[in-house]
């Protein structure tokens, strides 16, 4: 089985930075694109980064020139870099994986979620 664990979540205030990292584990083969959505009360689950196999990055306009996302692909793990946070980053942020896994005598390609980290920002 595959899965995808976040942590790095927590509270902070306007203007401080969270590092949050996904790591995935269990019987893969290989690991696609990578991402971080979020999703607050009331709204809808939005993509924040995503990162290709080759380390190109992709960004939300509301977080340009803010976050950074990374992977190390030696670990399995994508990490999220969030500087000059904002109350309005406020939300519940999950780890997304594009993945070719083993599943008993087959391979699978799906996409897995994580089961989500709070990240709160006081102002």
């Amino acid at each position: 089985q595959v899965q995808l664990v976040e942590s790095g979540g927590g509270l902070v205030q306007a203007g401080g930075s969270l590092r949050l990292s996904c790591a995935a584990s269990g019987s893969i083969l290989s690991i696609n694109a990578m991402a971080w959505y979020r999703q607050s009360p009331g709204k809808q689950r939005e993509l924040v980064a995503a990162i290709t196999s080759g380390g190109s990055p992709n960004y939300a306009d509301s977080v340009k020139g803010r976050f950074t996302i990374s992977r190390d692909n030696a670990k399995n793990t994508v990490y999220l870099q969030m500087d000059s946070l904002l109350p309005e980053d406020t939300a519940v942020y999950y780890c997304n994986a594009d993945i070719l896994g083993r599943a008993s005598d087959y391979v699978l390609r799906k996409a897995y979620w994580g089961p989500g980290t709070q990240v709160s920002v006081s102002s």
